[in-house]
């Protein structure tokens, strides 16, 4: 199957083309209007649905915050954790159950912040997971506040003076730890995104997103950036998609120009490819690599 390629079709009038793949009865959701999360749920609906990877293997892990809600609109099997947990948890579901195809959705104040050690030791040791990272540039869940992606002069509710920290460059941080596989699109982006999580999801190795998405409400409301759809033309007018780009070149500055597209992609063993090799060197025929549950439709 070719990744860069994509047949989803539309849907009818009776029915949205995403409605099996949505928990309706959660419905309407908590979302803003014109907020990228919900592109970036349909992004994801549609490349699990192209990368033909059987719906039962397929688990979403979520943490806390505006983003975390997508594990619970997902109808998937799926966990919404507790806050900065959601790497951990995903890293459990698969060393416990190898086949399982992981996904973690989670916001940048959740996977950077207080998961932020969770995230550079999954980057390192190359674990098998998916992580999309949707980032706003703020807490907007808990009231606007400034967090580790927040780009220097941008006001937030405890900056309301301006950000002075310097902000992580999430691409290279990934990519630094040992990530193989790292892009970057905007919610702008939906075509590139959704080929992004297609080709995410069939890479062996520990592959991360970042999904630059508007928060009109809080984010862009306190800076006075319009509304979504001025966001949105922000994105269209200051994007530039350089694919295989240095991530060292990847910072993100108020306001400024935003480098796009797939920086990394190589292959690498992954933490159970690793873990299988030298338990067998070190005790040979004795050694029986654990493959998941017994399923007993199957295995009997």
């Amino acid at each position: 199957m070719n990744p860069n390629q994509l047949v989803i079709g539309r849907g009818t009038a009776d029915a949205h083309p995403m409605e099996d793949f949505l928990r309706m009865d959660r419905m309407p959701h908590i979302w803003c209007s014109t907020c990228g999360l919900g592109t970036c749920l349909t992004a994801f609906i549609a490349a699990a649905r192209e990368s033909a990877i059987p719906r039962e293997d397929i688990v979403v892990v979520s943490g806390i915050g505006c983003t975390g809600r997508a594990a619970g609109y997902l109808k998937y099997d799926s966990f919404h954790t507790t806050h900065g947990r959601a790497i951990p948890f995903a890293t459990g579901l698969k060393i416990a159950n190898p086949r399982l195809k992981v996904c973690i959705i989670s916001g940048d104040g959740d996977l950077v912040s207080i998961g932020g050690n969770h995230l550079i030791h999954a980057a390192r040791r190359n674990m098998d997971l998916t992580v999309i990272c949707v980032n706003n540039f703020n807490y907007a869940m808990t009231g606007g506040q400034a967090g580790p992606t927040t780009p220097q002069t941008a006001q937030a509710t405890t900056t309301p003076y301006g950000a002075f920290e310097r902000p992580f460059n999430i691409p290279f941080l990934v990519d630094s730890c040992g990530a193989t596989y790292v892009a970057r699109w905007t919610a702008l982006h939906v075509r590139q995104l959704t080929i992004s999580i297609k080709e995410a999801l069939l890479h062996r190795g520990f592959s991360f997103i970042e999904v630059i998405s508007p928060c009109p409400t809080v984010y862009g409301r306190r800076n006075r950036l319009g509304s979504g759809l001025d966001l949105m033309k922000f994105y269209h007018d200051h994007s530039i998609t350089k694919n295989f780009a240095s991530t060292r070149e990847c910072d993100i500055r108020y306001q400024q120009d935003i480098i796009v597209g797939k920086f990394v992609q190589k292959e690498e063993p992954t933490y159970l490819d690793s873990m299988n090799e030298q338990m067998k060197k070190a005790l040979g025929a004795k050694f029986v690599p654990y493959i998941g549950p017994m399923d007993p439709a199957k295995d009997v």
